[in-house]
């Protein structure tokens, strides 16, 4: 039997998302609080809102149907959504309506434009492979400094800023910082401090509300697929294999926290109290404690692509089988 051909990324940043039978059961990988809403999306252009704290779920439309990876709130109602494609969606009324902002095709003729008025023949040939290779790399995270101000990071190095709600985009980090373009897999911030965690070790950290970035070193060369600034003013990064660290300085050291399994770290999120909570592949919440990642649910989960903490439901959980929740009582 001849396989069915594979459809081109940029037929799929054309077509509207279908509408999904059990939208809360498909495939979920990025969830944020628009106020009181929560919003979620995933496989194919999917996003889902609740405004009970995730008992009921509804589907909004989407102007892709391509994977969207990672979703943001300013506000409860200015949002910004981010996946394959090199797709950006906005939102200007808490999730019920999207428009898109940007495509790979559009990002690459930015890259393009700023590259030839600098008059830098190598990025003016890296921008031209990006011409030439189509709508092909995704967005992986986002980091919102106002409703108006937003920065997307994704695979190859790709990193674009807007201070206009998304009607405009520009080049964002010096090449210098990743001139092997290596993915950017997790962006986070805490006062004026961003910091940047990728593949290969990849660690970049402003102090200055991401003006400047320098990268820093690491005891560990593997990918990051997460990390968090707790409120105690640590930086922790976590990923691969179940390798995770701990910086108390800025970055200037680092120490490995202990996991209890070699499973990779794909998901992380920050208590109310300020400290975080981890999620790995083999199904297990985990939460430092002595300088360990010890697992804190009672019962083993499927792998997680996500969590929220929730005031009122516990834990909002993404995964293959679509959004659950945990209640506080379960996570001792």
């Amino acid at each position: 039997m001849q396989a069915a051909p594979v459809e081109p990324v940029g037929a799929a940043l054309e077509r509207p998302a279908l509408r999904a039978v059990n939208p809360a059961r498909s495939y979920l990988l990025g969830i944020a609080q628009a106020g009181q809403r929560l919003v979620a999306v995933g496989e194919r252009g999917l996003i889902v809102l609740s405004d009970d704290q995730g008992a009921t779920w509804r589907q909004a439309a989407a102007p892709v149907s391509v994977t969207l990876t990672a979703v943001r709130f300013a506000d409860a109602e200015h949002g910004y959504a981010v996946g394959h494609g090199g797709s950006v969606l906005v939102s200007e009324d808490g999730g019920t309506h999207w428009t898109a902002s940007l495509d790979g095709r559009r990002a690459a003729q930015t890259l393009l434009a700023a590259a030839l008025a600098q008059g830098n023949p190598r990025a003016i040939a890296e921008a031209q492979r990006l011409v030439e290779d189509g709508p092909d790399k995704p967005f992986l995270d986002l980091w919102l400094k106002g409703p108006q101000e937003a920065y997307v990071v994704g695979a190859y190095g790709l990193a674009l800023r807007t201070d206009d709600g998304g009607k405009s985009w520009q080049p964002w980090l010096q090449r210098e910082l990743n001139p092997g373009g290596l993915h950017l897999n997790a962006i986070r911030s805490r006062g004026q401090r961003v910091v940047i965690a990728g593949e290969q070790g990849l660690v970049l950290i402003s102090e200055d509300g991401g003006k400047h970035f320098r990268e820093v070193l690491t005891p560990y060369s593997g990918s990051f697929f997460t990390l968090e600034l707790p409120a105690d003013g640590s930086i922790v990064l976590a990923g691969l294999r179940g390798n995770a660290l701990r910086s108390e300085d800025g970055g200037e050291t680092w120490r490995p926290l202990a996991s209890p399994v070699e499973a990779s770290i794909t998901a992380s999120a920050l208590l109310a109290d300020g400290t975080a909570i981890y999620a790995n592949q083999a199904g297990m919440l985990l939460r430092e404690r002595d300088g360990r990642l010890l697992p804190i649910n009672q019962q083993p989960l499927p792998p997680l692509n996500n969590l929220l903490p929730s005031s009122h439901a516990g834990l909002i959980l993404l995964g293959a089988e679509g959004v659950s929740t945990l209640n506080a009582g379960d996570v001792k």
